[in-house]
């Protein structure tokens, strides 16, 4: 969760990721930042995001994305 929350803060400073809810939802993110967080995402957890995980509610808070990459961890 430690390294969500880190690649999130250096996507976009000044924004509390550890409690940030609807960060995409609400616009805080925007669609290049989401580009950057998968691809970083998939680089430091070895996992791959397809298609059927494009969807806000995995990427609408630190918590959220964390449930996501465990569950691509397992799978």
């Amino acid at each position: 969760m430690d390294k969500i929350i880190e690649i999130l803060s250096s996507l976009k400073t000044g924004v509390d990721f550890e409690t940030a809810e609807n960060i995409v939802t609400n616009k805080i993110l925007d669609s290049i930042d989401i580009a950057s967080l998968i691809t970083a995402l998939e680089d430091e957890f070895d996992i791959e995001i397809s298609m059927e995980y494009m969807d806000n509610k995995n990427f609408d808070s630190a918590q959220a994305i964390w449930e996501m990459v465990q569950e691509l961890q397992e799978a």
